[in-house]
């Protein structure tokens, strides 16, 4: 049996985010009429805030006038912006895609957390869930502080799923500032960068591409630039 392939591209340049949500449509309308493969996307965007089907005008503070969207995903207010890496999933959710049963949003939302927390071992970083919270966090060992370095939005559309998760390597912190990020006001943000961690996107997106086989099951293609 030939084993299967997802497509793996990535932008060369900060991608607006109506661009973006654009062409994830399109793929997805694609994967759901066989025209178009599975694809992870990986991009960045210019500074931007977005909105999910949770978030409260009150959470958005946006000193800096960045744009802002409504996402259509779950959650509240996030922010994306140069130097974090966002990696849009689009897979048709019917199938069994690694472990993620058919049909189990839960299972696949518990892959992509574990997708990201074992990208991070590849940095020495433990990354952790939390129960009541979404994304994957970071503990001060001194401190017992919790900052929050990676960031999770599932849409799915007919059981093709879209958006995906954003990993913060070396973004400007201050920009989450603007918002509320999640609804946790009790908690930080931090980065790769912020744990001392300097390393370029290329290898960050190297260490995602060696994780995904193990949890998705399917073979990624060479990462292909946009």
């Amino acid at each position: 049996m030939t084993e299967k392939t997802i497509l793996w591209n990535s932008s060369r340049v900060p991608v607006p985010y109506p661009d973006a949500i654009a062409g994830m449509e399109r793929q997805v309308a694609g994967i759901r009429d066989g025209s178009l493969p599975e694809r992870v996307w990986l991009l960045e965007h210019p500074p931007t805030y977005t909105a999910g089907t949770s978030a409260r005008d009150a959470d958005l503070f946006n000193p800096s006038g960045f744009p802002t969207h409504a996402a259509g995903r779950g959650g509240q207010w996030t922010y994306h912006g140069p130097s974090q890496r966002v990696a849009y999933v689009m897979l048709d959710l019917t199938r069994q895609q690694g472990t993620v049963p058919p049909r189990d949003l839960r299972a696949y939302v518990h892959a992509l957390e574990e997708w990201l927390i074992r990208t991070l071992r590849h940095f020495d970083i433990t990354g952790e869930r939390r129960a009541d919270r979404i994304g994957v966090w970071v503990v001060d060992p001194l401190t017992g502080s919790e900052s929050k370095i990676a960031a999770l939005g599932v849409r799915v559309t007919r059981w093709t799923c879209w958006h995906g998760v954003a990993l913060n390597v070396a973004p400007d912190l201050s920009h989450f500032e603007g918002i509320v990020p999640c609804g946790i006001r009790e908690h930080g943000v931090t980065s790769l960068h912020a744990q001392g961690r300097n390393v370029d996107m290329a290898t960050v997106d190297e260490a995602l591409r060696a994780e995904w086989q193990g949890l998705f099951g399917s073979i990624p293609t060479p990462i292909s630039a946009l």
